[in-house]
């Protein structure tokens, strides 16, 4: 059983559980307390699906948030409310997040707490092809023309490779997009 929180009339940092996909739930919600700073950091990306490329916006810590107030005055009012699993504990304790690591993921990520990940293209890059004709086939960046927002890539089609030129908005970088929020 987790001891009764210290006595301490200073807000600090502390990270949540929240529900599974449920991280902005429960952000929006103890964001109405004014008791609560909340922070919860998130990636905007591009992924290719069946309609083509479409932005994703989803937390960047899947299931967790940060929450800044009084541990001995609001324990039980951010620990019940709606979309939090509860407030990550160690042992007995509940241990604070230091304000320069918040610091530091905010100036990363940004004022509006949301990092668009610019999947910029280079040579040699593996890439799926999310809209036109070849739709879901994979392919290699060979150069990019900036001019006309246009990319050739090498594909390998009916045994064979082939260069094509196709814009780029129709094309998504493999691979998963939170890995390289930070980087």
């Amino acid at each position: 059983m987790l001891k009764a929180p210290e006595p301490s009339s200073t807000p600090a940092w502390f990270c949540l559980r929240a529900k599974p996909k449920h991280e902005h739930i429960a952000a929006a919600h103890l964001q109405q307390d004014e008791a609560v700073e909340v922070f919860l950091p998130r990636v905007k990306f591009r992924r290719a699906t069946a309609r083509g490329p479409k932005w994703f916006t989803e937390a960047l810590f899947p299931g967790y948030l940060f929450a800044r107030f009084e541990l001995r005055l609001y324990l039980r009012r951010v620990q019940h409310a709606r979309g939090v699993s509860g407030i990550v504990h160690f042992g007995e304790g509940w241990p604070s997040v230091p304000d320069a690591v918040i610091a530091e993921l905010k100036s990363a990520i940004g004022d509006e707490a949301v990092r668009v990940i610019g999947d910029a293209l280079l040579p040699g890059d593996e890439v799926t092809i999310a809209s036109g004709a070849f739709h879901g086939l994979s392919a290699v960046v060979q150069t990019y023309l900036p001019a006309r927002e246009r990319v050739a890539v090498l594909l390998d089609f009916l045994g064979r490779q082939t260069l094509l030129q196709l814009p780029r908005e129709s094309l998504v970088k493999a691979g998963d997009a939170r890995k390289s929020a930070l980087g």
